[in-house]
């Protein structure tokens, strides 16, 4: 049997107006839009990860995250060649002024050259499609986002 190793990521679904919030970031050189959010560290609980992430990348306060789905499927991670399976677990949560989050209207707005860049943006639930996510989960998210 092949070894193989886990990563789990937690991501936060913020949504307002009829939108949700994503991430375009540049990783490795690829374009990715995604929902924000990042790996666990170790000895993080995962509400505690999505905190610290909402902080890190929106400089604001993550409130009442609530669990929304965990990956049941198997998923080789896209930046590994090695036998990398992610784990995505995805938060609802709120912010006390979304209004307040330094957001862009074009999609990589201000995004060029080389390192790690990301910047943010509303995405309407209704008119766009899971096509506008770079990441396999996050499609499968969205489809459930847009479900509810």
């Amino acid at each position: 049997m092949m070894q193989g190793r886990f990563t789990i990521r937690v991501y936060g679904l913020l949504r307002h107006q009829g939108s949700v919030l994503v991430a375009d970031e540049l990783i490795k050189g690829q374009r990715i839009t995604k929902f924000p959010g990042g790996g666990l560290e170790y000895g993080e609980g995962l509400k505690d990860c999505l905190v610290r992430e909402i902080r890190e990348e929106l400089g604001v306060e993550s409130i009442d995250a609530r669990h929304f789905y965990t990956t049941d499927f198997f998923q080789q991670s896209a930046f590994h060649s090695d036998p990398m399976q992610v784990v995505s677990v995805y938060y609802t949560f709120g912010v006390n002024d979304p209004n307040a989050i330094k957001v862009v209207q074009t999609p990589f707005a201000g995004i060029s050259g080389n390192g790690e860049q990301e910047v943010f943006r509303w995405l309407r639930l209704t008119g766009s499609k899971e096509e506008d996510l770079s990441l396999p989960i996050d499609r499968v998210v969205w489809r459930m986002l847009r479900e509810k």
